[in-house]
């Protein structure tokens, strides 16, 4: 099977994993795939991915790299979490208009707990060939001397170089204040690379696209340090079909930790998804086999909303275990009802026209008899109250459009309304 890369370089992969990263589309950026392909044919690569502790949790948006690790294992490779508790006391500047807020030793510690437990649900860890390890950063970052530092990493890298980064270069543009402690992340994490290709035998860095001039750094600095040959890959940053930023709500981010986002809440964000989006997070964020995939994608109608439902039990499966899956699928069933246990909820009809206009959330609320007024319906959003297809809704001003169409609209806990659109 032959596939191209997002530059056009044409590559016939040898190796089962590159051609399942390519088929699922886990390939933004690749250095050398020839070379890549030949190290993944010959045998066991050892492959990180970075995560710094910035929050209690990670979110959504970093599924895609530990998805992309889960495939390296799932084809026989070493997967290594990276945790970056010395390079959290900094901050990367990518493509941010602000400089993160500094955070203290204890609270580090906190996050670096909470975030560990979604990748022992995602990845195998323990003692074998290819069985995933997590590391700290902490552990060798720490230990650096300044003066060798400069001497021994610093002389590898030049500055010039370095501002010409679109992470870099974006916040100077901008005429926004880049620190001088973030401006040494990127050789932090070049660093990185360094370490775990001499600790760990590591010979590629996955990242999200955002990280290309970073793992760049690592690549020089770690041929140029030992000689050896090693990879960097990226994967795209995500945005939905309408452009949108994927993983994000009206609500904020989507968490992976129940704590922040519990197992319902993240089962619906995937049951929310954009039709045009169905087939593309099925490949991504699902073990589904591609064939049963393009035939979910290809469905139209209550078919496709049955497909959504599927996307969200197997995204959640793996976020949250299985039996947490199916009691959000229960959950949705019985306050939304789903074929016969739809009976007897009441029913508001609008118009594709009106939707075609738009309709505000506030005017369906009422019609919906859910308030009694405009400004009962506002009161109702604002005290977290009101799901639109069970997403909570925080934005009084939100439109209501045909693209997509509101199915469900809920008030509470036991006030739902079924939204019926008519010609």
């Amino acid at each position: 099977m032959s596939a191209t890369t997002p530059t056009g370089i044409p590559v016939e992969p040898r190796s089962a994993v590159l051609r399942t990263l390519f088929a699922r589309g886990y390939i933004h950026q690749a250095t050398h795939l020839a070379g890549l392909d030949e190290a993944f044919a010959a045998g066991i690569v050892p492959t990180y991915a970075g995560f710094d502790a910035t929050a209690d949790s990670l979110h959504v948006g970093h599924m895609l790299p530990i998805m992309a690790l889960r495939r390296l294992q799932q084809a026989g490779h070493k997967p290594i979490v990276l945790i970056g508790g010395g390079t959290s006391r900094i901050g990367d500047p990518s493509f941010r208009s602000e400089v993160r807020p500094m955070l203290s030793a204890e609270q580090i510690a906190s996050n670096i707990a909470g975030i560990r437990t979604i990748f022992g649900r995602l990845l195998t860890f323990g003692d074998g060939p290819t069985d995933a390890v997590m590391v700290d950063n902490a552990d060798w970052l720490g230990d650096l001397r300044w003066i060798e530092m400069l001497r021994d990493i610093g002389r590898h890298f030049s500055v010039n170089r370095m501002l010409s980064f679109d992470s870099v270069k974006a916040r100077l543009d901008r005429q926004e204040t880049l620190s001088f402690l973030e401006f040494n992340y990127m050789i932090l994490q070049a660093y990185d690379f360094l370490e775990l290709s001499r600790r760990l035998g590591v010979r590629l860095q996955m990242g999200g696209a955002d990280q290309w001039g970073n793992i760049i750094n690592g690549i020089e600095l770690t041929r140029r340090t030992t000689g050896e040959a090693v990879f960097g890959l990226t994967v795209p940053l995500l945005t939905t079909a309408s452009g949108a930023k994927m993983g994000k709500t009206a609500a904020g981010a989507v968490w992976l930790n129940a704590e922040r986002l519990s197992p319902f809440d993240y089962w619906q964000f995937w049951r929310n998804v954009e039709e045009a989006d169905v087939g593309r997070f099925l490949t991504l964020f699902t073990d589904l086999p591609l064939d049963e995939i393009e035939d979910l994608a290809a469905r139209q109608g209550a078919a496709l909303n049955a497909a959504k439902e599927r996307l969200a039990d197997e995204a959640t499966a793996l976020a949250h275990g299985a039996h947490a899956a199916r009691q959000a699928a229960e959950t949705a069933g019985q306050a939304f009802g789903r074929g016969a246990a739809a009976e007897g909820l009441p029913v508001v009809t609008v118009t594709r026209t009106e939707l075609a206009s738009g309709i505000p959330l506030v005017d369906l609320i009422v019609r919906a008899g859910l308030a009694r007024s405009k400004a009962e319906a506002r009161r109702a959003i604002a005290g977290r109250g009101v799901r639109l297809d069970g997403a909570l809704v925080t934005d009084a001003t939100r439109v209501c459009h045909a693209q997509p169409a509101p199915e469900r609209l809920s008030h509470g806990r036991k006030r739902h309304v079924i939204v019926s659109v008519m010609d």
